[in-house]
């Protein structure tokens, strides 16, 4: 009867580690494609870095930034990013074009650098 209890309270722990670290993604509970669909204002934005960043594109950033800096990366390098034709290196450029003060400068996002 011992036995069992174990088992059960071993199988309980080992379901709540396993939803935990699901939960727990760059983006927290939020998945990232929906993270990136967020940003769809951004995206002529991460395709050409001389163009104008809408100001609802910077808002959405910095959001991001404040909240989860980790997931505006993940975001970036994501396969959703790739399929929807964003440059990388561009894209990491968007909160320095935003004027955003805290970015995190310097911090690396893949091959790339935030500047």
């Amino acid at each position: 009867m011992k036995c069992c209890k174990f088992v059960a309270v071993a199988l309980m722990s080992l379901l709540i580690s396993l939803a935990s670290v699901e939960a727990a993604g760059e983006c927290g509970r939020m998945p990232i494609n929906q993270a990136a669909a967020s940003l769809s204002p951004c995206l002529p934005a991460t395709k050409n870095p001389r163009g104008k960043v809408p100001p609802v594109c910077c808002a959405k950033v910095g959001a991001l930034i404040r909240t989860n800096p980790r997931c505006l990366c993940a975001v970036m390098l994501s396969p959703l990013a790739k399929k929807a034709g964003i440059n990388p290196g561009i894209a990491i450029g968007v909160p320095k074009r935003c004027n955003i003060r805290n970015r995190p400068a310097g911090k690396r996002c893949g091959r790339y650098i935030v500047p």
